[in-house]
């Protein structure tokens, strides 16, 4: 009923604006991460979670806004802002290719590269973009130490609708440098964004009549105070920047941008935010493949400018839940997703063990039930002294009652491998010193009781440090382990990958498959939130 309703609205909003407004209805996705099948949201309501009808619902709406145009006063994109496969199993365990085949399906216009597309290295990218019919775009991906584009980008595309040019450029986050393998992207360099950005805008500005830009980044999750604090309250910026310009930013310093397609940041803007001096529109989905976003661009027909903009749904504005109960998949789509679906989760449904309580994502600081029974495997398994993890790194969690493989790679759906370190004490200390830093918050632990205060120095905030209930020894060698995604310096930790080679142990085993043998030796099991990570300020 409600996906009648919004489709009835969106009629009525054609009749609405003025007769000689010419439409683009944009279709929008960003964080797909594999989010194309039908799955259950747990993120609503962990005990009833509706359904989500993921790429074949999708192409219900895609389908229906599609009848609508007529190639004369009304058209349409269909576009993605990357990290399009890296998360449920249909995108994971098949590198991309079934989401692939998804888009290549339900005609995308194109995608944008994200930095989640180089978890499987990039060669291994290269091999499921070959699969592509869409252009991939991003002005900012060159070879190693050149200025040459990477052979499977295309910096923009132009197409002419309705007798209008649309200008659209692709554009990748820089923060990928830091949140990759360093050998998943030693043949790549990401140049500044906001100087490659303005380059094409200005390279292309006079021969298309419409600007808009597809970026794998996003807005601050609260826009206006965001803008203010950076461009009403008189502080400039001054030092190193080690993070990527934002969308926000982008929109404010690139000038010439009509509308800003963004990312990567997993947080919807129901209603595009507009930068106060460049008047460019800003908007972005949710992930998961959970929505789709749907805004319809106004442009005149003398000036072939943009006008104004509508939204299709009241409630929800441009934002549109998937429920799978209100927008009846497609068939011939959902079939074939399922069938991928079918050949990629092969035995993801074996159960592993119980869980005797509901270990939550959510908890006291640094510390969760999910977040300190993941360290408490990862200890197990190496017979280590300490363990520790980044606090984004554990994204789910278990409910009370019998645990599937699908549970736990819900958890953990990276592919990062066990490592263990033998540090000495004062570099372990040096590591909590270094987390709790500045604005930083810590590290998921096991094996430590540590104590710090926010309103000490930096470097001086550690107040207490236990290892196996002993007073930290300097001098003393620790069997540290973590993930090699750290050791590679990631989460800010750089000084990681001065460790030398011949203090590390490579296991070879994936993380995840670590907590389902842990979950095997010890279910039913059980996690609590106790000492081991305290702020005493």
């Amino acid at each position: 009923m409600k996906g009648l309703l919004i489709f009835l609205a969106l009629v009525m909003t054609m009749a609405m604006v003025q007769a000689d407004d010419l439409l683009l209805d944009v279709l929008f996705t960003n964080d797909i991460h594999g989010g194309i099948d039908s799955y259950a949201a747990t993120f609503i309501n962990p005990d009833f979670p509706p359904q989500l009808g993921g790429g074949g619902s999708a192409a219900t709406y895609i389908k229906d806004v599609r009848q609508m145009s007529n190639g004369r006063t009304r058209d349409n994109f269909l576009v993605d802002a990357g990290d399009f496969f890296q998360g449920h199993p249909v995108g994971t365990v098949s590198k991309g290719a079934y989401v692939v085949e998804y888009f290549n399906q339900i005609g995308y216009d194109l995608t944008v590269v994200g930095n989640h597309e180089y978890d499987i290295g990039e060669e291994a990218l290269m091999e499921t973009y070959s699969k592509i019919k869409l252009p991939v775009l991003s002005c900012n991906i060159v070879r190693k130490g050149t200025k040459e584009l990477v052979p499977y980008v295309t910096p923009y595309i132009i197409r002419e609708k309705m007798g209008v040019k649309f200008g659209i450029i692709g554009v990748t986050t820089t923060d990928t440098q830091q949140m990759s393998f360093p050998e998943n992207i030693k043949n790549v360099d990401f140049l500044p964004a906001k100087v490659e950005l303005q380059k094409y805008v200005d390279l292309i500005k006079d021969s298309v009549d419409v600007v808009i830009v597809v970026g794998h980044m996003g807005l601050p999750y609260d826009p206006q105070p965001a803008y203010d604090r950076r461009y009403l309250s008189g502080r400039t910026y001054s030092g190193e920047r080690r993070w990527g310009y934002d969308a926000q930013e982008l929109a404010h310093e690139v000038k010439g941008i009509d509308v800003f397609f963004g990312g990567h940041m997993h947080k919807g803007v129901s209603k595009p935010w507009e930068d106060p001096d460049t008047h460019t529109l800003v908007i972005q989905g949710w992930a998961y493949g959970s929505s789709i976003g749907h805004i319809t661009l106004k442009i005149d027909p003398v000036t072939k400018t943009l006008a104004g903009y509508q939204l299709p749904a009241i409630r929800e504005g441009a934002l549109l839940t998937l429920f799978e109960d209100e927008f009846l998949p497609d068939a011939e789509i959902a079939s074939s997703i399922a069938a991928n679906q079918a050949i990629a989760e092969e035995g993801m449904d074996d159960i592993v063990g119980e869980a005797a309580m509901h270990l939550s994502k959510f908890g006291n600081g640094a510390q969760s039930l999910i977040g300190n029974l993941v360290c408490e495997s990862m200890l197990d398994y190496a017979d280590a002294d300490f363990a520790f993890l980044n606090l984004g790194g554990v994204r789910g969690e278990l409910k009370m009652g019998p645990i599937s493989y699908r549970d736990v790679f819900n958890v953990m759906p990276f592919d990062n491998q066990i490592v263990m370190m033998e540090i000495n004490g004062a570099f372990l200390k040096e590591i909590i010193e270094f987390r709790v830093s500045g604005g930083r918050h810590g590290l998921r632990v096991a094996g430590v009781t540590v104590e710090y205060s926010k309103k000490r120095k930096n470097f001086d905030r550690v107040t207490k440090l236990l290892v196996g209930g002993e007073p930290l020894d300097p001098d003393k060698i620790y069997r540290v382990v973590t993930t090699d995604f750290l050791l590679q310096g990631n989460a800010g930790l750089s000084m990681l990958t001065k460790v030398p080679e011949e203090q590390v142990t490579r296991y070879e085993m994936n993380l995840r498959d670590a907590i389902v043998e842990y979950i095997r030796k010890n279910s039913p099991v059980t996690a609590k939130i106790d000492n081991r990570w305290v702020q005493k300020d």
